[in-house]
């Protein structure tokens, strides 16, 4: 069974939404952040990447910057940019891309789900951004971005959701890059009600995106509870900020790579050693794979259609036959000398939202030599990978429209 609770938001004003609602700290690199947050005082990037007021050359896991998230975000309760809620609420968060809509559910849901695995993770988490993680959200003494989770579909869920969202909302703007934003608040207390048993019913949850945020939740209540001689198990940090979407509303995109260099390989010899794994032919256009086990290589200059043959696949195994495995296990590793995608240096992950364009610029630019693009991971790959307690090889879904952070915030004390 799921436990979720409500929660009082600390959000924006109506009328600043839009100045403060800001892309996930982790999609960005901090020159990106600094030119996003430029001339806006209220963007939220000053909370979830406070090193954009700090010095250029300071590290940006050094005591200073996790010091001043906490500082900007008592500014922004001073100055009355975010405002906490009088009441428990849950609310419900609409987003718009393109056809693309997605309507979740805002809540808070428990660790004990978590480290019970009633949520289920298809990722591990690296040490050093689940450390960051860790102390930002201590010191902050908030989630200040919530995790994505999905949900198998339920009709009476979704009818209630559906009928909130028929009243009128309490946000409703269009971002700079298009995506829409709605928010409904959630204060009657039967409908609360009905929704807590509803989801008590559902057996699982999984992460969608945010398992280091969820990891680092975990491991906050573990530090609070240390702290705290009158733990009860009820606290505010043992619940941690979560958007629920069901299942059958969600857009996963490909999460493409680009790696430095071939490794000794010359451009020639690499093809021929891929003819062992692939049917490799040469296109005069890029290619975005349209099938599973189809994939798109841009070398020297030039696309190739990579089809993976058919002998080393194995379909019955749940995580081998994913098409992030097979790059990896038939290519990167063999061919490119990729063994730990998690740790090695050489490659990159490039989210689809960026387009294949992107993997034409950066081996372009130099700075690498070879780009690979994917076939999106679907839905029902990771759920019944994460049903198995499977785990997928890193970086092997890219969600999108990513969630929006500022819009509602989930005090620990």
């Amino acid at each position: 069974m799921a436990i979720i609770r409500p929660f009082k938001a600390l959000r924006p004003p109506r009328e600043l939404a839009a100045k403060v609602a800001a892309l996930p700290y982790d999609v960005m690199n901090v020159e990106e952040a600094r030119a996003m947050a430029a001339g806006n005082p209220e963007s939220f990037l000053h909370v979830s990447r406070p090193e954009i007021d700090l010095p250029p050359e300071i590290d940006p896991h050094a005591e200073p910057v996790y010091v001043q998230g906490r500082r900007n975000l008592e500014e922004f309760i001073r100055r009355g940019v975010l405002v906490q809620d009088g009441q428990e609420c849950f609310y419900v968060y609409r987003q718009r891309m393109g056809g693309i809509t997605q309507t979740g559910l805002v809540v808070c849901a428990g660790v004990d789900d978590y480290q019970s695995g009633v949520i289920k993770k298809h990722e591990l988490t690296r040490a050093d951004k689940e450390e960051d993680r860790v102390r930002h959200i201590d010191l902050l003494d908030a989630n200040d971005e919530p995790v994505f989770y999905l949900s198998r579909s339920c009709a009476e869920v979704e009818g209630i959701i559906e009928g909130v969202t028929n009243a009128p909302p309490e946000y409703d703007f269009t971002a700079d890059d298009g995506i829409g934003h709605t928010l409904w608040t959630i204060g009657d207390q039967a409908l609360i009600g009905r929704l807590i048993e509803l989801f008590a019913a559902i057996p699982r949850l999984y992460v969608a995106d945010g398992h280091h945020r969820s990891a680092a939740a975990g491991r906050v209540r573990e530090l609070r509870r240390a702290q705290n001689p009158t733990h009860g198990g009820e606290e505010e940090y043992n619940y941690f900020l979560t958007v629920i979407f069901p299942e059958n509303q969600l857009n996963i995109m490909p999460y493409n790579r680009v790696v430095k260099d071939l490794n000794g390989h010359s451009v020639a010899g690499l093809i021929a050693r891929l003819e062992a794994a692939f049917e490799v032919v040469p296109s005069t256009v890029p290619v975005a794979p349209a099938a599973r086990h189809h994939f798109g290589m841009y070398l020297d200059g030039r696309w190739y259609h990579l089809h993976a043959r058919p002998g080393i696949v194995d379909e019955s195994d749940t995580v081998g036959r994913l098409d992030v495995s097979i790059l990896q296990n038939h290519l990167l590793d063999p061919l490119l000398g990729i063994e730990n995608p998690r740790t090695d240096q050489r490659i990159h992950f490039v989210g689809g939202i960026r387009g294949i364009q992107e993997l034409v610029r950066l081996v372009d630019s130099g700075q690498y030599a070879v780009a690979f693009s994917l076939h999106p991971t679907t839905i029902r790959e990771l759920t019944e990978l994460a049903d198995q307690d499977q785990i997928m090889p890193p970086k092997s879904t890219w969600f999108e429209p990513k969630l929006r952070s500022g819009l509602f915030v989930h005090l620990l004390s």
